[in-house]
């Protein structure tokens, strides 16, 4: 394979676990400069040290997505450790199962305050920096089938995930004439940490009777006949992320293996 994204320096948000993680092997993989970011530094510096181990580039901050500092400290220790900023991967994400009556404020700004200020402040920055580089670059976003169809018990998730292919579009618009490409990529039902806590919730609030069994209700009619991995995220990534995908921006890329067709 040939290493498309080689001397390209770019950040993934939670990237310490799940399609964080897979996203940024798969980068690394072509060629990428790679900075870990999650809000658990330790896991974060973990990956960052097995890549490091394979030969590739990598460095590992803590972040919390939703404190501003916090982002731009982020921001400067990939411009610090690569020398500039070529993407970013705004993947970092909570999720939260409740029944739409009993969604609280709390509840609303908790997943808010994550999945769409989070998102729009990592947006910013880094936009900031590739507009003072002079050179363009990648905005990738972490959406999902939930930006596209509002499900319950996950309403105020739906919500937020709409808000990121808004956030999407809305600085594809303002900044295509900076060379700056912004797309999103949405999965679907993906077997990973975050899924446990969303089936968690469903046994919690007695909307299921056991573990996994919201999990395999929601994969039971993709196509393609299973639920997704973490890795099946990481050859779109890779595209967004290359000269490959120059041409397309503002568009949400649906990765479920069939859920949502539209």
């Amino acid at each position: 394979m040939s290493n498309e994204l080689d001397g390209r320096s770019i950040i993934v948000t939670g990237a310490a676990r799940g399609i964080g993680e897979a996203m940024a092997r798969g980068l690394s993989a072509q060629g990428a400069s790679l900075t870990i970011a999650d809000i658990d530094a330790h896991a974060a510096e973990k990956v960052a040290a097995s890549l490091r181990e394979g030969g590739a580039q990598a460095t590992a901050v803590a972040v919390d997505v939703s404190r501003r500092e916090s982002v731009r400290g982020m921001i400067g220790a990939a411009v610090s450790a690569h020398g500039k900023l070529d993407a970013i991967f705004n993947n970092a994400g909570i999720a939260q199962t409740r029944p739409f009556l009993s969604i609280t404020d709390e509840d609303w700004h908790r997943v808010m305050d994550v999945n769409g200020l989070g998102v729009l402040i990592c947006m910013q920055e880094a936009i900031r920096q590739m507009i003072a580089q002079g050179h363009g670059g990648k905005v990738i976003n972490t959406s999902s089938i939930a930006g596209k169809q509002g499900y319950e018990p996950l309403a105020h998730y739906s919500a937020s995930k709409f808000a990121v292919v808004a956030l999407t579009q809305a600085a594809a618009r303002a900044f295509g004439k900076d060379g700056i490409n912004v797309n999103a990529i949405c999965p679907g039902v993906v077997a990973t940490e975050m899924w446990k806590v969303i089936d968690k919730g469903f046994v919690d609030e007695g909307l299921t009777e056991r573990d996994n069994q919201a999990f395999e209700t929601f994969s039971a009619d993709i196509l393609l006949g299973r639920p997704s991995k973490s890795d099946d995220l990481t050859g779109v990534a890779c595209f967004l992320a290359s000269p490959a995908s120059d041409y397309m921006t503002g568009q949400s890329l649906i990765v479920d293996g069939g859920m949502v067709l539209v």
